[in-house]
């Protein structure tokens, strides 16, 4: 910065900027406040139907998210601002005094473009004599003046780096970056710096030391997008791919490999959370690292020009973190285009390691060599992407392949999606974990991405009030895999450890479910199970099918009936609200809708039930017990009644019920009734009594009906409902229940007799 640039600076334009941002904040907390308590929160007791439900709803809980960014990145610039103009107002101030003193003792500064002097008040014939005699004073003077001007210097340059860098994180919208001031957000830029070249070292010139404060920094900036951005883009894709791979050769990086082996996985996740992060930024440098990292796909990374490829060494960097959906996309479909060369279009295996390969993966689960593994973990956090990519098509009829399809008892070719591929197809490569045993990563990792893309929601998550509704392309998706499950059991059978995601997902398509079991060909039923957004196409036998598979499983067992308890609670606290419009109620009389809803409601739990009765006493020999625990357990996921919802506005629900609130907690129907159910299944994993096994089936009949008239009488009651107790709707709900239980019996006969044991 020039001497006279800081000696005549004027501040009034900035402090007029710096009101007009502090008057943005407010207005912007205001307009956030507002968006989130009055936009965002009615949306979502709103009933919505349609595109409506799978876009409208969505779009405003963005664009409340939105203003809440805004907020955010106007905070962080206002204190940006204001942080710099009164460091530059000290510096001046300081400059100003330094210059007073300096005159004092008769000494001048002046100033040029590019630089200052300093030199005795004298006329010029005798300076000199004069700065000869003054040097002390004089260089003094000029060393306070360079120093005052240096930091000036570096307050008005990291102010413009730090601005610009929030600027250039997104193109449209608001970043969500939050600074709560200029130099720890300047801190995170050069933090990121630093460790980016610390990165970009030969993997055996880095020392333990520098791999602690790598791992270290990474970990501290979890989630910083100036940070992120900055780091990735700094060490660029392809030395992403480099250090990774550099790291995990025991012929480079032999000696940090002794030291600090123990502590790769860590820094697997912390590397991958951070590229998470920085991939959400639209900056000029992103776009390119996000570019080039989809040319390296299939581009050899390893020693000598050979393996690993580019995909096997990112996908194993992309475990943990939300990537950006369209880099997900572009890099999946790149990483398939691999793939159908390295198997000749699916026709054989590919990626297998070999004695030597050096691991690419360090949780244990598997050795990372293929890349789909990780891939499918990266698409299990980020929904939108992984339902795109499962619809995308991995062979056409009209490619060289060898899969067939009969029609009119020719043998042709057929289309596979991505998802026939992975499901159905796909030869797997054998691999081991860390214990030597076979590793079901890849599988398993390929259950959580459907979840994710079949529900619209992270894995390992619950649908919340945020959650859209099923739009058509993960209802088509959910028919594809129902489908599929039907024509194979073994699909989801002769892998169980699936069947916690196969088992969510399933809980939260019952209204669709419910409407197969129906068998209603002119829809009727369809206000009995009213659904949203995009409702799936199935029938009777394919659910049955799929419930009696999921159900053989102890996880995923207890996700299907927890929210099936969940879910007739909600229906039947629906049907009886008094306020339900005239064109969404199913009948006219409460008391049928209650009978066809708890039937059908007993139907699912009975099939259900006929899965796990098949698991305890068919081949799998699966405890009993073990049921028991897996329902029980969902006590610590499952908070009162969120379940599956039912489709329509939470309006509609009569919480709490009779105005009681106990503990701070509302008593809603469904929340009452897993309360009992919980209970319920705690005790029989201490009694070791399944109700279950053959001898029991009449006793888990009694019990499940049980439930059913419970919630009918609590909904009926939360609504002031007296006409349909004085009319003993909790009986005849009971033996619909009942009824509906039996008939599951006589379904599985009919329908699904293969997948019974005789007992």
């Amino acid at each position: 910065m020039d001497l006279d640039a800081l000696r005549t600076a004027d501040f009034g334009l900035l402090d007029d900027a710096i009101d007009d941002w502090s008057t943005m904040v407010t207005d912007l907390e205001t307009m956030m406040k507002a968006a989130e308590e009055g936009l965002h929160r009615a949306a979502n007791k709103a009933n919505w139907a349609g595109v409506n439900a799978t876009v409208s709803k969505e779009f405003i809980g963005k664009t409340a998210g939105e203003f809440t960014d805004a907020h955010s990145q106007a905070s962080s610039i206002h204190k940006i601002l204001a942080d710099t103009r009164d460091e530059l107002k000290l510096y001046k101030g300081q400059l100003t005094g330094a210059i007073e003193r300096g005159r004092q003792k008769n000494l001048t500064v002046i100033g040029y473009e590019g630089g200052f002097t300093v030199t005795t008040n004298v006329p010029p014939e005798g300076r000199a004599t004069q700065d000869k005699d003054n040097k002390g004073d004089i260089v003094a003077l000029r060393d306070e003046i360079q120093g005052i001007l240096d930091k000036a210097t570096e307050s008005d340059s990291t102010a413009t780096t730090v601005l610009l860098a929030i600027a250039d994180q997104s193109k449209l919208g608001f970043s969500d970056v939050d600074y709560s001031d200029r130099d720890s957000a300047a801190k995170a830029l050069k933090d990121a710096e630093d460790l980016a070249d610390l990165a970009k070292q030969k993997p055996e010139d880095l020392s333990p030391s520098e791999f602690d404060r790598l791992n270290k920094g990474l970990k501290d900036h979890a989630g910083d997008e100036l940070f992120a951005q900055r780091f990735a883009g700094r060490l660029g894709a392809q030395g992403t791919l480099d250090f990774w791979t550099g790291l995990n050769d025991p012929h480079s990086a032999w000696k940090v490999g002794q030291a600090r082996g123990d502590q790769f996985d860590d820094l697997q996740k912390n590397l991958s959370l951070t590229l998470a992060t920085a991939s959400q930024s639209d900056g000029a440098d992103m776009t390119t690292w996000k570019s080039n990292m989809v040319d390296l796909v299939d581009k050899p990374v390893g020693r000598n020009g050979g393996f690993p490829l580019g995909g096997q060494v990112m996908s194993n960097l992309m475990r943990w973190g939300d990537y950006d959906d369209r880099f997900l996309v572009d890099y999946g479909d790149k990483l398939i285009e691999t793939e159908k060369k390295f198997t000749s279009n699916g026709r054989h295996g590919a990626w297998g390691r070999t004695v030597g390969d050096p691991l690419l993966n360090r949780t244990g689960t598997d050795s990372g060599w293929d890349p789909m593994t990780g891939y499918l973990k990266a698409l299990s956090n980020s929904p939108d992407a992984a339902t795109d990519f499962f619809n995308g098509t991995f062979v056409s009829k009209d490619e060289d392949h060898d899969f067939t399809q009969d029609v009119d008892d020719k043998q042709v070719k057929r289309t596979l999606s991505n998802f026939d591929y992975l499901f159905e197809e796909r030869d797997w490569p054998l691999d081991q974990d860390d214990k030597g045993e076979n590793s079901i990563a890849g599988r398993n990792n390929l259950a959580a991405a459907l979840e994710a893309a079949t529900t619209g929601h992270p894995a390992g998550e619950l649908p919340t009030v945020d959650t859209p509704a099923h739009n058509a392309e993960q209802a088509k998706l959910f028919e594809s895999l129902v489908s599929s499950i039907s024509e194979d059991t073994g699909r989801l059978t002769g892998h169980g450890y699936m069947s916690d995601s196969i088992g969510q997902i399933t809980s939260e398509y019952l209204p669709d479910i419910n409407r197969a079991m129906t068998d209603d060909t002119d829809e009727d039923t369809n206000k009995l199970f009213p659904v949203a957004g995009a409702s799936a196409s199935l029938n009777h036998r394919d659910v049955t099918a799929l419930l009696i598979s999921v159900g053989q499983n102890p996880e995923g067992y207890a996700a299907v009936e927890v929210g099936n308890k969940a879910y007739m609670a909600n229906l039947m606290d629906y049907h009886m609200n008094p306020e339900l419009a005239a064109g969404d109620r199913y009948s006219k009389d409460t008391l049928f809708a209650i009978d066809q809803l708890a039937h059908g409601s007993g139907e699912v739990s009975g099939t259900l039930a006929i899965g796990r009765q098949e698991a305890v006493a068919g081949p799998a020999k699966e405890s009993d017990t073990a049921f028991d625990n897996s329902v029980s357990q969902w006590k610590n996921a499952v908070s009162g009644g969120i379940g599956t919802g039912i489709g329509v506005g939470v309006t509609f629900i009569a919480s709490p019920v009779g105005g009681a609130v106990a503990g701070g907690v509302a008593s809603t129907v469904s929340s009452m009734i897993l309360e009992d159910l919980f209970r319920n299944a705690q005790a029989h994993a201490q009694d070791d009594a399944g109700p279950v096994m053959a001898e029991k089936w009449e006793d888990g009949l009694e019990k499940n009906s049980a439930y059913s008239e419970r919630a009918a009488e609590l909904a009926a009651k939360a609504h002031h409902r007296t006409d349909l107790l004085d009319e003993s709707v909790d009986e005849k709900a009971r033996v619909a229940a009942q009824r509906g239980f039996r008939d599951a019996g006589t379904s599985a006969e009919y329908m699904a007799p293969h997948l019974k044991t005789d007992i």
